[in-house]
């Protein structure tokens, strides 16, 4: 009766109510075995100690009725914690693999116009804006299956992002980046600072007059993104795709926070270090 599974859902707490039918019906069973006994051997009188054997050996066996039962509650504890776990962790993987693959497909599209453009007017830098748009997509292709990449090979995402999206804009932004070699040799999910830059120029006024300024540097253990704010008309309260992305990669792999600075001025991204040693 212990190892019986039930068809029902095993709550993760002692059910006292089947603890308890349990009890009684081991105390049934063992005041009837003793009846029989009884019966059986009603020609032999044993007194008062008989009586008292069969008392303590029901309570005995009660004893261990009852120790067997809580091992019993508790394995079947144990086991459904597994698999919840097992399943919270299968969906948190399955969840995080939806976010590696996110790849804006506005991005492809304005890419192609873009290069369109620049053929038909006999640009002589198409062929570079070739070869930069492949070597973005191959990126891509090799990155998605990492969880985190080395700093320098982020930059040349960045980099080629950056020329392709300059060919679009023709100097309506401008992209500072001062990281020290060290931090440079950090880790950091692939694609972190592609989006948010690309964030930058999706929400931001971008225009030849008042160029978009975006600075990437390190300060206090932390890289920052930073960009003045001219947000689009109709985009004052969307923090985008992109950031969102982030945060919840940065939550999955060093349950940790990015911090996000707005002071009405200035729009700052601060990104925790992960140093290959440290950060198993």
């Amino acid at each position: 009766m212990l190892s019986r599974q039930s068809d029902k859902k095993t709550g993760q707490t002692i059910s006292y109510k089947r603890l308890i039918e349990s009890l009684l019906f081991g105390l049934i069973l063992m005041l009837g075995l003793a009846w029989i006994q009884q019966l059986i051997l009603s020609h032999i009188n044993f007194g008062p100690v008989m009586l008292m054997v069969e008392v303590r050996g029901i309570l005995i066996n009660l004893v261990f009725y009852m120790f067997l039962h809580l091992l019993q509650q508790n394995y079947e504890n144990q086991t459904v914690s597994m698999e919840l776990e097992q399943i919270k962790n299968d969906n948190l993987g399955a969840q995080y693999e939806l976010l590696k693959q996110q790849v804006n497909p506005h991005f492809l599209f304005n890419s192609l116009n873009t290069l369109k453009a620049m053929v038909e007017s006999g640009d002589e830098d198409a062929i570079d804006f070739i070869i930069k748009l492949s070597n973005f997509y191959r990126y891509t292709l090799e990155s998605r299956k990492l969880d985190l990449i080395h700093l320098s090979e982020e930059m040349e995402i960045v980099n080629a992002y950056l020329f392709l999206q300059n060919a679009r804009f023709e100097g309506g932004f401008t992209f500072k980046e001062d990281l020290p070699k060290h931090v440079l040799q950090t880790l950091i999910p692939p694609f972190t600072l592609q989006l948010l830059v690309e964030n930058c120029i999706k929400h931001n006024v971008v225009s030849l007059d008042r160029p978009l300024h975006i600075c990437l540097y390190e300060k206090d253990g932390k890289i920052i993104v930073e960009n003045l704010i001219r947000l689009k008309s109709g985009d004052h309260n969307s923090l985008g795709v992109g950031l969102k992305n982030i945060q919840l990669r940065y939550f999955h792999l060093l349950e940790k926070e990015i911090e996000i600075i707005n002071d009405g001025k200035f729009f700052q991204i601060k990104l925790p270090l992960i140093n290959e040693y440290h950060h198993h």
